[in-house]
């Protein structure tokens, strides 16, 4: 099973300060139209190639962003099967946020 945040519980740590680890799978015109500040865009197509970027998060919390919430879904899991611990989805994508 994959964990999950809501947007208003991210928007409510991110406000608060929080150093959270923010990973887009989108394409990069969906990145550029908007995006949360400070998050790092990996497509889910790129993920795969590019998991290395990550390994200094292993150890910590990553919340994977989409626009709706099935591709980060998807990273969620091969992050899991790839070792990382804390994967957390951030439920209903930036069509939420």
């Amino acid at each position: 099973m994959i964990n999950e945040i809501s947007t208003a519980d991210l928007h409510a740590r991110l406000d608060a300060g929080e150093n959270i680890m923010l990973l887009d799978v989108r394409q990069p015109e969906e990145y550029a139209e908007q995006h949360i500040p400070n998050s790092l865009l990996i497509p889910l197509g790129e993920l795969p190639d590019r998991v290395d970027e990550l390994e200094d998060y292993r150890d910590k919390e990553i919340v994977v962003i989409c626009r709706s919430g099935n591709r980060s879904g998807q990273a969620c899991m091969f992050l899991t099967m790839s070792g990382f611990e804390n994967v957390v989805n951030m439920r209903g994508g930036m069509l939420s946020w």
